[in-house]
């Protein structure tokens, strides 16, 4: 991996075609929510489908808590719709097939000459791409829990979030007073 690929670091805004076909922005998806990221194997790794299977079971609560999740996976179009699919997964599925984030992020898993897949990781990311937590999912224990991203997004939103308290001083007068700026949704 890039050695600016670390907390504190940006991650590049790739632009990527989707499951659908359409192209799309790593920022766009992300907008001003926290977002969890998955560099995958793709559709043939068993892990990569026990860990997106375990997303999907919990992906009503991270909906509901305004975070992002989004998949890149070295697969071909139909092949990454169909790995959506046999997951359960309801966000969005990036292809990398031309290898461009593998080699720009360094992470060919060179092990594996026959797939030619990345190095798995999965990262939390703050608004603005900014880099909150990775994981190397080479061996599946690497790759986070579901407490393990629970934890990261409390203190991504605690931190992103204005009114994550409402007893904070100021607060109650601010919205009192009619100024909404510091909450949700932010103007």
């Amino acid at each position: 991996m890039r050695t600016d690929i670390r907390p504190g670091g940006v991650f590049p805004d790739y632009e990527l075609t989707d499951h659908a076909r359409t192209r799309r922005r790593l920022s766009d998806l992300q907008g001003t929510d926290p977002m969890v990221l998955l560099l995958s194997r793709g559709h043939y790794c068993p892990k990569e489908h026990q860990q997106h299977q375990q997303l999907a079971a919990h992906y009503p609560e991270i909906a509901v808590a305004y975070t992002q999740v989004v998949t890149i996976s070295t697969d071909g179009i139909l092949e990454l719709a169909e790995f959506r699919d046999s997951v359960g997964a309801r966000w969005t599925f990036l292809s990398d097939a031309g290898r461009k984030v593998q080699k720009d992020l360094d992470i060919q898993e060179y092990t594996d000459p026959h797939h030619d897949p990345m190095v798995p990781h999965t990262l939390v990311l703050k608004p603005g791409l900014v880099i909150h937590s990775v994981y190397n999912g080479y061996w599946y224990w690497g790759r986070p829990s579901v407490e393990d991203l629970r934890r990261d997004l409390r203190e991504v939103t605690r931190e992103i979030r204005p009114d994550w308290d409402l007893s904070a001083p100021g607060l109650r007068e601010a919205w009192d007073g009619g100024d909404r700026r510091g909450f949700f949704p932010y103007k």
